[in-house]
């Protein structure tokens, strides 16, 4: 995180009073209140950190002077370096060529992201705690942009009282003796502000009252003509390095940010294990840090990335955002994620000349992220397009910087690659499997973006931001702007000059107005076009049964542990790219992107989201696998738009996400999505089996619940406890249909989940399928049957449930005003039994009160074929990869057996063919079940 002239420096809102007569007392504690403020960014962790707990030591390393120019590249090998670790407070221990009325200057460099500012914070922290450099009693941080910002001349002593009051006119900064050894300067950032140290232009001065320019003030002190005693730190960029002349600096130091796999470990075990104290959360996190620890070990890109600090803020984040979302939390979004992340970095930059020009650094305003935006984002969205994710030097020479073609760009170009290239762009490592094979065979060194989903997000920039429109098209529109402008002026000239000479040659100016008029058509159908592009990239055929692209970020940060997942689409797919296009949208992330320098206007938002709207919908008409309704339901999370949100999934009557490994952050975008429609608004179903629910996951659902009029939740992921009471807490809802199969419930928890049947009297359509109810379950059924009135149809099929038990259910159900189907086949009844059954459902009881009820207990209805035989084996077949199949294959025997029965009891030719139909279906469902043993299904 970098240090904020705004909240950090800039304290004239802060005065000493008469009561507390130590001003150094009164400066420690000041700064400490200062320094010890988070960034906004940090509280979407949850606000568990501080800067004690969060902050790992980057390497830093001493640097000769004469060795310092060949040594920039940040990719370091401290195992083959001969120079010594350091730390900041070793850098201002006496050396032999210490003299005790000169003091040390030190300069500490690093690349962008390496923690410099994090250093720095951490650094005047521990010297209010005491806990480093005591040999100073005074220490005195300045922005360099801050003082940048200054034009009016000022002393030493004003620029201190100017941000510190409390310090005005302190005995240490009068100059007087030997006082001012004591002082500690640091200078923040002093690429930001222009040094001249000609004598001819930046005047000698001795005096620290006497007023000059802020830069002046600067060079002076590390001339060691102004203070000569006191100690100075600056720290830079390395394309600043030489700003400074090498005999005023005293030492150089290098920070190399985390260049090993243990001080990657150590942040984030600082990072995900500061949760809220829970015990799960905390096992969660140690597996997570453990897995991240096994993706470093393995000199990964991942652990290319991560050699930055700040990239182990973005892994530690996205990871956060994963695996802890909560619905206590303030809602976060993956595009907002990475524009922190970005403002973290690169907020307020702009592009400045560099050495060698004596232009001042305020004349220039060209922002740094914009600049990105067209270089690098430029390379990205060539990338995304031809489905590339590594490029050759030759490629990186002609995206980036290729028609530079003035001095100052050149100057601008080589700051830009000194300090920002290396950022996003690292060396490949390894294979990469999607490098084609005539790029691979030159074997020259490639780059791949540090982060894989980064190139996506820089390709959504560009493409957001309009940068991707030919020469003619941008050129069209300057004209238009200036043409609109001119308009005004012509108009009001001509309106008063037609009254005292009304000529109607004057009405040609009017054409004036259809040129701006023209061109706001053509751009509604770019902004119709980037709509599209999104559609398209949504919904690729060669990416629908991919991984969700949650499961694919996970994956690109942890590695695949286990099968690797299958890839139908040939190459590398980029489908984070159409998401983070509508994230960027989002107006909190517009208002970030304004802060960098990058603006993206209301009425392009609008244009591109009614063009959206249309898209999405005329896809959403053709079935879509859960893969890709998972996306989609992203995208919609991310635009964060509950208008367009609505209308999307009024177009939607069924969200099938069967096999979907769901996760709390895929709940909470579930939830979140379907909160954005109307109480009207109803699905007809909701398909949630075989996706791992747990308790706290179906907690963040329940929202959506209420939704749904058929909901399935077969094959829940916790334990006993947890499922009985995630059944229970759903029949407050109002669901027409729920299924709980496959659900490990057994007696007690029917018992509990029976309790809390009336209460949702809108169900009528219950399956208990395979929860291990037994007859004490289905006979407490019975008797709680009657308080609720609306149930029609139950199942519960492959539950254990004896002839007694079954014979009482559906007596139960024949009592009932509305049940009409009771499912019990796959139950271990017998042949008496299940005639007994038929009967009871057939004929009406004592005095004609009974109902007639459909009991489907076999593929038989006594001596007839059951009307749904084939739904009984259909659902075998769908559930036989998760039953027992010695239990299913008796099952399937005894229907055999009755089958066989059946058909020696009929006369017609005709119903002995529909038995041996039937015979036949029965018997490939039973060679399918011998064909998959359990050894097979491993393997799968």
């Amino acid at each position: 995180a970098s240090l904020c002239p705004a909240t950090v420096f800039h304290c004239r809102a802060f005065c000493s009073t008469p009561s507390e007569p130590d001003p150094i007392d009164i400066h420690k504690r000041k700064l400490f209140l200062w320094f010890s403020h988070l960034p906004q960014e940090e509280k979407q962790f949850g606000g568990y950190f501080s800067p004690e707990t969060m902050h790992v030591d980057p390497l830093i390393l001493e640097r000769n002077p004469e060795e310092r120019l060949g040594l920039l590249s940040p990719c370091l090998q401290t195992q083959n370096s001969s120079f010594p670790s350091v730390t900041v407070e070793q850098l201002f221990e006496p050396t032999d060529a210490w003299s005790e009325d000169r003091g040390i200057n030190v300069l500490l460099y690093g690349a962008v992201g390496t923690g410099k500012s994090t250093v720095i914070r951490k650094l005047v922290l521990d010297w209010c705690t005491g806990t480093t450099l005591a040999n100073f009693k005074l220490l005195v941080p300045f922005s360099c942009e801050d003082l940048n910002q200054l034009s009016k001349m000022a002393s030493l002593r004003d620029l201190v009282s100017r941000k510190y009051l409390h310090l005005k006119k302190h005995p240490l900064l009068s100059g007087e003796g030997s006082q001012a050894k004591d002082v500690l300067f640091l200078f923040n950032g002093m690429e930001k502000i222009q040094l001249d140290f000609r004598i001819g232009s930046t005047e000698l001065c001795s005096d620290p009252n006497e007023a000059l320019l802020p830069g002046v003030v600067v060079v002076n002190l590390l001339r060691k003509y102004l203070l000569p005693e006191a100690s100075i730190l600056v720290t830079t960029r390395l394309s600043a390095l030489d700003r400074i002349p090498q005999k005023y600096i005293s030492r150089y130091a290098q920070i190399c940010g985390f260049t090993d796999p243990d001080r990657q470990r150590a942040y984030f075990t600082s990072r995900l294990l500061q949760q809220s104290g829970k015990t799960a959360h905390n096992q969660e996190a140690q597996a997570l840090i453990e897995l991240l620890y096994l993706s470093l070990q393995r000199e990964s890109q991942l652990a290319a990335a991560c050699f930055l600090p700040s990239y182990c803020w973005l892994t530690c984040a996205t990871l956060h955002f994963l695996h802890f979302t909560s619905i206590n939390a303030p809602i976060r979004t993956l595009t907002g994620i990475y524009t922190s992340f970005l403002r973290l970095n690169f907020g307020g930059e702009v592009l400045g000349t560099g050495a060698g020009t004596n232009v001042p650094i305020q004349g220039h305003h060209s922002s740094l992220m914009l600049y990105v935006v067209r270089t690098v984002g430029k390379l990205a969205f060539d990338g995304v397009t031809y489905k590339r994710t590594s490029f050759s030097e030759r490629e990186l020479e002609q995206w980036i910087g290729g028609k530079t073609k003035t001095d100052e760009e050149l100057r601008q170009l080589a700051m830009f690659r000194t300090d920002v290239l290396d950022f996003f762009l690292a060396p490949c490592v390894g294979n990469d499997k999607y490098l084609s094979q005539d790029l691979s065979e030159n074997d020259e060194r490639r780059y791949v973006f540090a982060v894989p989903a980064m190139q996506e997000y820089l390709a959504a920039l560009y493409m957001v931001l309009g940068e991707n429109k030919s020469a003619l098209e941008k050129l069209t529109r300057q004209v238009s702007m200036a043409i609109g402008q001119a308009t005004e002026d012509v108009n009001a000239l001509m309106n008063i000059l037609s009254k005292f000479i009304p000529l109607r040659i004057f009405a040609i100016f009017n054409l004036l107005k259809l040129f701006p008029k023209l061109f706001e058509k053509i751009s509604s159908r770019n902004k119709g076009s980037i709509a599209r592009t999104m559609a398209a990239e949504m919904f690729r055929t060669e990416d629908s049964y991919n991984e969700d692209v949650l499961d694919q970020v996970e994956q690109s940060l942890l590695g695949v542990h286990g099968p690797q997942p299958k890839q139908y689409s040939e190459g590398q797919p980029f489908e984070l790219y159409p998401i983070f296009m509508g994230g960027l949208l989002h107006y909190g992330n517009r208002v970030l992107l304004q802060q960098l320098g990058c603006s993206i206007q209301s009425s392009t938002v609008a244009q591109i989201t009614l063009a959206l709207r249309k898209y999405l919908v005329r896809e959403l008409s053709k079935p879509q696998p859960p893969e890709e309704l998972m996306d989609l339901l992203v995208l919609l999370y991310e635009f964060q738009n509950p208008r367009l949100t609505a209308e999307v999934l009024a177009s939607i009557r069924a969200i099938r996400l069967t096999n979907i490994r769901m996760t709390p952050i895929k709940c909470f975008v579930l939830s979140t999505v379907l909160s954005c429609t109307p109480p009207s608004y109803h699905l007809e179903e909701l398909d949630l089996s075989s996706c791992l629910l747990t308790h706290d996951m179906l907690q963040m659902l329940w929202p959506a619940f209420r939704h749904t009029h058929n909901l399935n939740l077969s094959l829940f992921h916790d334990a006993l406890v947890n499922v009985t009471i995630a059944c229970t807490e759903m029949f407050h809802h109002s669901n027409v249909s729920s299924r709980l199969c496959d659900n490990p419930l057994l007696d007690s928890g029917a018992h509990t989940l029976l309790e809390s049947l009336p209460k949702n009297q809108s169900l009528t359509h219950l399956s208990l399928m395979h929860t291990g109810l037994g007859d004490k379950g289905a006979l407490e059924l019975a008797e709680r049957l009657q308080q609720h009135t609306g149930l029609q149809e139950l199942n519960v099929a492959y539950n254990n449930i004896g002839d007694n038990a079954a014979l009482t259910l559906v007596d139960a159900c024949r009592e009932h005003p509305s049940i009409h189907t009771v499912h019990l086949y796959l139950n271990p009844l017998s042949d008496v039994g299940k005639k007994s059954l038929y009967v009871r459902g057939v004929l009406r009881g004592h005095g004609g009160s009974g109902r007639h009820v459909k009991v489907l207990a076999s593929v038989t209805e006594g001596s007839d074929i059951s009307e749904d035989w084939h739904p009984i084996l259909s659902v075998i077949r769908e559930n036989a990869s998760s039953w027992d199949h010695k239990r299913i294959k008796q099952q399937l025997k005894v229907f055999l057996t009755d089958l066989e029965w059946g058909r020696q009891q009929q006369q017609s030719f005709w119903k002995r063919l529909h038995f041996r139909k039937v015979e036949k279906g029965v018997k490939q469902t039973l060679q399918m079940l011998e064909k998959d043993t359990p050894s097979k299904r491993y393997h799968k």
